[in-house]
């Protein structure tokens, strides 16, 4: 299941691979002084993110604390781990296989590793044709490797990437720096800053409406909702598609999604209407304003303020798998002890790495000043109810699943393992509920609209009430650590100066639901856009990019980005299932024990019937199939819709029977246990 950078799928492969490859990942480059010609024959430390040049001139910004490497034919950037390398290579050739032939030549001449996949991408920053190359792996490799062959004119600049998994899951904001700031010697990027947008009008949105239709054919989204603001004023929100497969009842503007990870945008107005109520500050320590707070590092404990619970910038990784799988007996308090056995893979304040479990703890503490007496996860809900959705008028926006799926909802839905859409299981979303400030909000582009609105008016309501002042509100837009390339991230909101103008946005993932939400706020233009498809995840960005080159007159640069989107669907879906066994390999699947156990996730339960393998894993089932990695084991991968790619390998530990999961930064051990 590939999910976008954000999103609640906890497992690094190709997921973080395709982001980086440059699908709409997003330093301010503007304010870096010029790049330094490339000195042949030495190595250089960098103590800055700085702009440099490659052997032919093209244009790259190298990040904190790498180390390049320089000879007459190639860069190589190294990470402070010194377990991966990331090469700029600069060739003449014919095309893009020979042009990514001769990189390896030079990169690593003995290279022999299979290539996986190869897909075409739409051109973009001056380069003319670009096409994506991905290597196969084995799991307990931990690696991700993959190369981008880039045209202008007839000369290739060529990168190839070999990364360790932990590397990449705390690094892959600054290999993305590298990646998406490669252009070519003398390109001018494009900027709208000095243009004055055009209307949001009657053509404009029939325009997008046939964009949003076709992207749903191409990527198969059964159905979709969105909405226009221009002049801070709704100019359009409706929906297109269906709620259900198979099912007659229409997707409007009213339907229900569960927006994920967009609820942290408004778990932190929650903390900024606090704020302005002083019952927090933003400099408090956390432990001053919740004296339980813990952490697994002490020092980090101590250093963490409440903004930088939002920040994503205190070290604290990606670790989601304990709270994934462990859902049903999960609570706000259990989530908040779960923060005290995490510890941090990055320095404080050095790298953007996710963390689901700390914006959560934002919330419930938030919870605890606003409402004392309640038990924490009834006083969040509470909170939100009477200071946030209530003022803003959000009247059908909830955290209860029982009463969202009462009425006007969208079902999840994910692809079989060819690749068909089909209904999914809601259970997987539960999972949502114990940590639901950081995801757990369900929404219709109607409501989510409003929200947008009062960003737009900088915190002021439609009748021209001040809602909440427009320091704290605007206090959650200050980056706070890189992204990507011109992208940062605030609190709870994603910083974006991509094309010149500020653009304020946030993504949300969860199983079969995919959404976005953004604003440019100099130009009074907002969007909201609600999916229930998994491959949802694709439709965001080129819905973006329409919208801007409407109205900014834009590069026609969307319907191409579909399209790659689209043909990048088809072939991995094809490649992966032509490696998978289904039904799992009898032979294997009789090798494996009836149970296993991880102390921390609970246990693993193989269940064998005439129609294949399942597995149980926590609170989670599905269908698996088996695949035979290229280094001689065996992996079981679960199948099911929105549940698809999770990767057991199969192993032994001692002297037991074992099945190994890792997330980018962890590894989990199931060790066979008596039936």
């Amino acid at each position: 299941m590939r999910k976008q950078p954000g999103a609640f799928h906890p497992i690094v492969g190709a997921v973080v691979v395709a982001a980086l490859l440059g699908r709409d990942v997003a330093t301010a480059s503007a304010l870096l002084p010029p790049a330094s010609s490339p000195d042949v024959g030495r190595t250089e430390s960098i103590s800055a993110d700085s702009p440099h040049l490659t052997a032919t001139g093209n244009t790259f910004t190298a990040p904190k604390d790498w180390q390049l490497q320089i000879n007459a034919e190639q860069v190589v950037l190294v990470p402070p781990e010194r377990d991966s390398r990331l090469a700029l290579v600069d060739v003449q050739a014919n095309d893009a296989d020979e042009a990514i032939r001769k990189a390896w030549v030079v990169f690593q001449p003995d290279s022999k590793r299979p290539l996986r996949l190869s897909t075409a991408q739409a051109p973009r920053e001056g380069w003319e044709e670009i096409q994506d190359y991905q290597y196969e792996t084995s799991p307990n490799e931990r690696l991700a490797v993959f190369a981008t062959a880039r045209r202008a004119g007839s000369a290739w600049a060529v990168s190839v990437v070999e990364v360790t998994l932990p590397t990449l899951g705390k690094r892959g904001s600054q290999i993305g720096l590298v990646l998406r700031s490669l252009r070519p010697k003398g390109y001018q990027r494009e900027t709208f800053a000095d243009r004055k947008p055009h209307p949001l009008d009657v053509a404009r949105i029939e325009t997008l409406k046939r964009f949003v239709t076709s992207g749903m054919q191409q990527l198969g989204i059964p159905g979709v909702a969105f909405s226009l603001i221009d002049g801070g004023k709704v100019v359009y929100q409706g929906g297109l598609g269906v709620r259900q497969l198979g099912k007659p009842e229409r997707v409007d503007a009213d339907s229900l999604f569960i927006a994920a990870s967009n609820t942290k945008a408004l778990t932190t107005l929650l903390l900024a209407r606090l704020v302005d109520e002083h019952k927090l500050r933003w400099e408090e320590p956390v432990i001053e304003a919740y004296p339980s707070f813990k952490l697994g590092d002490p020092e980090t404990t101590r250093r963490v303020l409440v903004k930088h619970l939002v920040c994503a910038c205190t070290g604290m990784p990606r670790q989601d798998l304990e709270w994934l799988m462990q859902f049903k007996s999960g609570s706000a308090a259990s989530t908040l002890k779960l923060l005290g056995e995490m510890q941090p893979t990055s320095q404080f304040g050095d790298l953007f790495q996710y963390s689901n479990v700390m914006v959560a703890a934002a919330g419930y503490i938030a919870a605890s000043m606003a409402n004392p007496d309640m038990e924490l996860g009834a006083a969040y809900d509470k909170a939100m109810r009477t200071e946030i959705f209530g003022p803003l008028g959000m009247l059908h926006t909830t955290f209860d699943f029982a009463t969202a799926q009462s009425g006007n909802y969208a079902r999840p839905h994910g692809d079989d393992p060819d690749g068909k859409p089909t209904l999914a299981r809601m259970e997987p979303n539960y999972s949502v509920v114990p940590i639901r400030p950081a995801g757990g909000m369900w929404t219709s582009v109607r409501d989510l609209s409003k929200y947008v609105q009062m960003e737009l008016a900088r915190g002021r309501l439609p009748d021209g009430r001040q809602f909440i002042s427009e320091e704290n509100l605007l206090a959650r837009r200050v980056p706070q650590v890189m992204v990507s390339e011109d992208v940062y991230y605030g609190m709870g909101l994603v910083v974006d100066r991509r094309w010149g103008i500020p653009m304020i946005h946030h993504g949300g993932d969860l199983a079969g639901y995919h959404s976005d939400m953004m604003w440019l706020p100099d130009q009074g233009v907002g969007a909201v856009i609600l999916t229930n498809g998994d491959y949802g995840w694709a439709l965001p960005g080129p819905f973006l990019r329409r919208l801007v080159e409407l109205i900014f007159d834009g590069k026609s640069e969307a319907e191409a980005q579909l399209r790659s989107q689209a043909s990048d669907r088809a072939a991995d879906t094809k490649v992966t299932r032509q490696r998978l066994v289904i039904p799992a390999d009898r032979s294997k699947a009789a090798q494996l024990a009836n149970r296993y156990g991880n102390p921390r996730l609970g246990a693993l339960i193989v269940v064998r019937d005439a129609h294949g393998v399942t597995f149980t894993f926590g609170d989670l089932h599905s269908k698996v199939a088996s695949r035979n990695n290229d280094d001689g084991t065996t992996s079981f991968v679960t199948i099911d819709p929105t549940l698809s790619g999770v990767n057991f390998v199969v192993g032994e530990r001692e002297g037991k029977r074992a099945l190994i999961l890792r997330d980018a930064q962890h590894e989990y051990v199931y060790i066979e246990e008596s039936t």
